[in-house]
């Protein structure tokens, strides 16, 4: 059975912190996936990168985007979701080594603005792949729903665990597969 783990926390936990040091700690297996970054001038926060587990970035939200879709105060690019976010999820396995991870930081309201995301993320949680993936805190019908599944596992991302989560997951694969 495929692990499926959501880490679940408030703005500023380190839950971007958590994934990359994760895939960091498995750069020896295939993993796919995405994180988002805060974009700061000045110390003020205008702005969201995505940047795909393979290196390619590019501006996700900011201030000055007209949007639509706006978040909060931020026009979001769903071309970049299409663009960087959508095929960074590929999972098909390859041979010789099929084992396969996919992480996704995040699955928060300015990437489910692309339903063809939230599709794709549908997909992930209906087949044979890992998935760790981060979400806010706050309620969400799409996020919600992956939290109640029975086959999710929801870890709380806090400033007193974040530091000794990403070994502590990746221990899990250190044997692979991870609970089978």
């Amino acid at each position: 059975m495929p692990t499926r783990i959501l880490l679940e926390g408030r703005p500023g936990t380190g839950k971007t912190t958590a994934v990359r040091r994760l895939a960091a700690l498995l750069h020896a297996l295939e993993i796919v996936g995405f994180i988002t970054q805060e974009i700061r001038e000045g110390g003020a926060r205008v702005g969201f990168a995505l940047e795909t587990l393979a290196g390619r970035r590019a501006v996700l939200a900011h201030v000055g985007f007209p949007g639509p879709p706006r978040v909060g105060r931020y026009g979001v690019d769903l071309g970049v979701m299409e663009r960087l976010a959508l095929p960074s999820l590929a999972w098909a396995p390859r041979a010789p080594a099929p084992a396969r991870l996919v992480l996704i930081d995040e699955l928060g309201r300015m990437e489910l603005a692309y339903r063809p995301f939230q599709d794709a993320v549908r997909a992930l949680f209906a087949a044979d792949v890992d998935v760790v993936a981060t979400v806010q805190q706050q309620p969400g019908p799409f996020t919600d729903a992956l939290k109640r599944r029975a086959d999710v596992e929801l870890i709380q991302l806090t400033p007193a665990n974040r530091d000794a989560l990403p070994e502590r997951l990746a221990a899990r694969w250190e044997r692979w597969p991870p609970g089978r």
